[in-house]
């Protein structure tokens, strides 16, 4: 379960990638792991878990630097502050609608301590959250949020993105809302990435693909990783022989090696 932030590509203050990175550099991650979550929620990197075969551990990672973050946002262009928040010479104020489903305490904590962090280099926060109906339903699915979406994907080992990442799969009014590509992101080298990824038989071909993948995927940013969550699980002391899966395949499809103690 891939908790992360997906930004909306078409807006005009997240389409620098150096926005994007400063952003993340800016964040910190391990801080809200440990405060909020006992440091029980590794941090992400990319959306690949460390745990599949597919993790590359040299990915490009984008440890916490609030001065390289600000000197980022100063080579972007946004560089004058106004307010304590950052504005560029256009006067466009570094300011960001963040959303996520109401009423989710976790999420919402998350929330708060993004809005203190990025506050602290000049970027300013509006928390907008909605029932999750409204969110999944309307919100994500037609790409209504602005700025950023936080909320989680759920999968299982090297699942290929191809609905999240392909320019092909960007809802649109015309093609009825289709795909998962929530943020419009466009890269015509990830998608031939994807595209062979999915039809490469041969594992050591398809790990170099994945690979490459991730070294795209870090770079651009369309997505803002934050961390895998870890989900409690709970069996009587007398069962015996249950290993949870870790993902969306059910744990009881193994069934037969249970035992009463």
């Amino acid at each position: 379960m891939y908790e992360h932030l997906d930004l909306n590509l078409d807006n005009p203050l997240l389409k620098d990638k150096r926005v994007r990175q400063a952003l993340l550099l800016a964040i910190n991650r391990d801080q809200i792991v440990q405060q909020l979550f006992e440091g029980k929620q590794p941090v992400a990197h990319t959306n690949i878990n460390p745990l599949d075969w597919i993790y590359d551990k040299d990915v490009k990672t984008y440890r916490t630097d609030a001065k390289k973050a600000a000197e980022m946002l100063d080579a972007a262009g946004f560089n004058v502050m106004k307010e304590g928040y950052r504005h560029n010479a256009a006067g466009d104020r570094l300011r960001f609608e963040l959303m996520t489903t109401a009423g989710n305490r976790s999420r919402e904590l998350v929330q708060q301590v993004l809005q203190s962090q990025w506050k602290a280099v000049g970027v300013e926060i509006v928390i907008k959250n909605e029932p999750a109906r409204v969110f999944f339903g309307e919100t994500t699915k037609e790409r209504k949020y602005t700025g950023m979406a936080l909320f989680a994907w759920i999968s299982s080992p090297e699942n290929v993105p191809l609905t999240i990442l392909h320019s092909k799969h960007i809802p649109t009014k015309e093609n009825n809302w289709a795909g998962q590509n929530y943020t419009g992101y466009k890269n015509p080298e990830m998608d031939k990435l994807l595209e062979d990824i999915e039809v490469e038989l041969d594992k050591d071909k398809r790990l170099a693909l994945w690979t490459k993948f991730q070294e795209i995927y870090a770079e651009d940013l369309p997505v803002l990783p934050l961390f895998f969550r870890a989900e409690p699980f709970i069996v009587p002391k007398w069962l015996k022989g249950i290993q949870p899966t870790g993902h969306q395949y059910g744990t009881t499809m193994w069934s037969q090696n249970w035992a009463a103690n």
